[in-house]
């Protein structure tokens, strides 16, 4: 096992074990699947396609974010088990069996994310979609204003840097984003498979055509197991999409151990909690994510 996966296992600091109870993350993407790892926990399903009213994912791709956030591991006895496998999980179905969409119905998403925000008990935004459409790559893009708007209601609202790199300016949208907390892959250096085609070096680098630099923070991102679409079974995937899901769970575990912390909080504590693996700032952003280092014990001030 390499460095960057031992990072991030579990959210376990001198203080306890923590498993992002009573924390709830919003995940926009193709639905989610009942698989068992997910217990009790799918705590609400919007289907924006087709307003279907039971969780289901036609392509697989959710349930495998889902589950890299907040399986528990039992099909397995444990062994694929996500980063928080306490929180519970708000599904937005908002692509297609292809895994495709449109910006109107990821924006639709938002929107019914923050209007039930409150009563589902949503604080994190899982967002591993994204566009590389010249006329999105701006920041008066409705996509970005869409996730500024939810940050600006208070979410920590995480979202994939997309798999267009290694150049520059290859950050997806909503990922180019100043305000949200973009994820990049630690790990891909290494060949993998990306929806049928071989990849190396490809996670999303900055800077942004407004000169902002991108991503914030890398995880794992390569040959990552989680659950599949089919009742107690397992599937490999990779990519930034992956990456994302481990940061999201991450801060559910922080939002479970201090409540009162803002997104910004959440954000200043990242950088500060960071791996520098000494790599470009347009290719890491602040670091690595180091899970126990982020929840190390310290009193947080507004809690």
């Amino acid at each position: 096992m390499n460095r960057a996966k031992q990072l991030i296992h579990c959210g376990v600091g001198e203080d306890g074990i923590w498993s992002g109870n009573g924390v709830g993350v919003a995940v926009l993407d193709t639905g989610i699947y009942p698989h068992i790892d997910f217990g009790q926990r799918i705590a609400g399903f919007y289907d924006v396609l087709r307003r279907r009213n039971a969780p289901y994912d036609d392509n697989g791709h959710g349930t495998h974010i889902s589950a890299i956030i907040g399986g528990d591991g039992e099909a397995s006895e444990g062994l694929y088990q996500g980063v928080a496998p306490g929180c519970h999980l708000i599904s937005v179905k908002v692509l297609d069996s292809k895994g495709g969409g449109y910006a109107s119905d990821v924006l639709a998403g938002l929107k019914w994310i923050r209007e039930q925000k409150d009563y589902l008990g949503i604080r994190v935004v899982n967002i591993s979609v994204g566009s590389y459409s010249r006329r999105n790559m701006n920041e008066n893009s409705a996509l970005v204003r869409g996730v500024d708007a939810a940050w600006d209601d208070g979410l920590v609202v995480v979202v994939a840097a997309g798999n267009n790199g290694p150049g520059r300016m290859t950050v997806t949208t909503p990922g180019i984003s100043r305000k949200v907390i973009t994820v990049g892959c630690s790990d891909d250096d290494k060949e993998v498979n990306v929806m049928g085609t071989r990849m190396v070096d490809y996670s999303g680098r900055g800077p942004t055509w407004a000169c902002v630099c991108k991503p914030e923070i890398l995880a794992p991102g390569a040959a990552i197991t989680s659950c599949s679409n089919e009742n107690g079974r397992y599937t490999v995937k990779s990519g930034t999409s992956m990456a994302t899901p481990i940061v999201a769970g991450a801060i559910a575990l922080l939002l479970e151990k201090y409540p009162c912390m803002t997104n910004r909080d959440v954000k200043l504590r990242l950088r500060e909690r960071a791996v520098d693996l000494g790599l470009p700032k347009n290719r890491q952003g602040w670091g690595l994510l180091d899970v126990e280092r982020l929840l190390a014990d310290e009193v947080h001030a507004a809690c």
